[in-house]
């Protein structure tokens, strides 16, 4: 008797990587599919919300595809949601960029603001630290390295403010000059400042550990 892959979508809001982010899905056994249909990512096991680019930019794509909407009923009903890189700092109260400041989508507490390093953009593999009981560092070595691309990030984490309706965060940490959020798992929601679709073996087995939860 065969298993039913777990069908993923991958929403195409125009600020992402999706086609990485859909073979590396695939390559784990995933049923995954491109789209920006609200039914579809609605009824799907799992999605997966990528980001490149402006945080602000971002936003505008995300709510005119109703991706707030999407993201938002799926939490509620607690539906898996992950978000990679810039598709993890809208989930913050804000961003900030050169000056100007945008409303994310308050799922978490914090802003994510310039990445105060010695070289940014912070581009390159780099270790976390991944709490002691993450379901999604499972099996994973402590000195494994993730492909991170970015000049932007969380920097504190405020766990009196966090999502009521969600279960307790556990958060991970990365240092590039200084520290900042590498990872969340909340409940439902899960997210990734670095690229598990560019981080090889390493990222494959998070994106199966990510799967393994519905």
């Amino acid at each position: 008797m065969t298993t039913a892959k777990k069908k993923v979508v991958v929403f195409d809001y125009g600020f992402g990587n999706v086609r990485s982010a859909e073979r590396a899905l695939a390559r784990v056994g995933a049923d995954v599919e491109i789209t920006r249909d609200y039914d579809r990512a609605m009824n799907a096991d799992g999605l997966l919300v990528p980001g490149v680019g402006a945080f602000s930019a971002c936003m505008t794509g995300l709510k005119e595809a109703r991706g707030h909407w999407i993201i938002d009923r799926r939490l509620s009903g607690g539906r898996p949601v992950m978000g990679i890189c810039v598709g993890m700092q809208i989930l913050f109260e804000r961003g900030i960029e050169h000056g100007v400041e945008t409303e994310g989508l308050d799922e978490w507490p914090g802003t994510v603001a310039p990445l105060k390093a010695p070289v940014v953009p912070h581009m390159g593999w780099n270790t976390v630290e991944a709490p002691e009981d993450s379901e999604l560092f499972a099996g994973l070595d402590a000195d494994a390295r993730f492909y991170f691309v970015h000049s932007y990030a969380a920097h504190d984490w405020n766990l009196e403010t966090a999502n009521p309706a969600l279960s307790p965060p556990k958060v991970t940490w990365a240092t590039h000059g200084e520290r900042f959020v590498a990872a969340v798992e909340n409940g439902a929601l899960w997210a990734t400042q670095f690229h598990p679709e560019k981080s090889g073996d390493t990222g494959a087995e998070l994106l199966t550990n990510w799967l393994n939860t519905f």
